[in-house]
């Protein structure tokens, strides 16, 4: 099963000085809609530590959008994850496929 992203169309950040990946709508206005923040581990692993999406684009796939761009960043670039973040940790649950990419800290 292929996850059911926003249909809203985003744009997705990573935002290093900040350590999180940023979420926005790619429509005018763009606004920012919520971050996935993370701790790198090593040269390979990040921690995805928590998800959060503001009140006003909740339920509306924006967090589903963010996580699958971000797990898919993460795989194209050879990465590991350490999911803390209960939201991702769902998600692995119910979208097997990116099990391959966790890893033990």
């Amino acid at each position: 099963m292929q996850p059911e992203l926003s249909s809203t169309p985003v744009t997705v950040v990573k935002n290093p000085g900040r350590e999180r990946f940023e979420i926005f709508t790619a429509e005018d206005p763009v606004e920012f809609a919520g971050f996935l923040g993370y701790r790198v581990i090593d040269d390979e692993t990040v921690e995805l530590q928590h998800t959060i999406i503001s009140e006003g684009f909740s339920r509306r796939g924006f967090a589903r959008t963010l996580v699958t761009t971000v797990l898919d960043q993460i795989r194209d670039e050879g990465g590991r994850i350490v999911p803390t973040c209960s939201y991702v940790q769902d998600y692995l649950k119910r979208f097997p496929q990116y099990a391959d990419l966790v890893t033990q800290a």
